[in-house]
């Protein structure tokens, strides 16, 4: 059940940047599904390559390099989910910002915590 809400919250997420962030797109509800699931699975594996080589360089730039790991991803996404659309690195650098951003916050109000005892 936590795992569809999770899902379902970056969905919501997905649709928010869209409509936020000038240059991103997403054609309606069944758009933003298959994309949040598209850039869940691209930074669960290729993202996750990707951050590990170039963790040297994530840490000369104090962490700002993940958020262009991040913009990278995101326009994979875009290539790959019909009916989401990235327009230009700029659009998904930002996105990937507000992204993050919008993710943290709605999983912060609307999931609830595990309690460890």
């Amino acid at each position: 059940m936590r795992l569809l809400l999770s899902w379902v919250l970056s969905a919501l997420a997905v649709w928010i940047v869209a409509h936020l962030v000038p240059g991103i797109s997403v054609s309606g509800p069944v758009a933003a599904l298959i994309a949040a699931l598209a850039i869940g699975f691209i930074n669960a594996t290729i993202g996750l390559v990707l951050k590990v080589i170039t963790f040297p360089l994530t840490l000369i730039t104090l962490g700002l390099f993940w958020f262009v790991i991040n913009a990278l991803m995101l326009e994979l996404a875009s290539v790959v989910v019909p009916g989401f659309h990235v327009n230009g690195f700029r659009a998904a650098f930002l996105g990937a910002i507000v992204l993050s951003l919008v993710n943290l916050l709605l999983k912060s109000l609307l999931m609830p915590r595990k309690e460890h005892r």
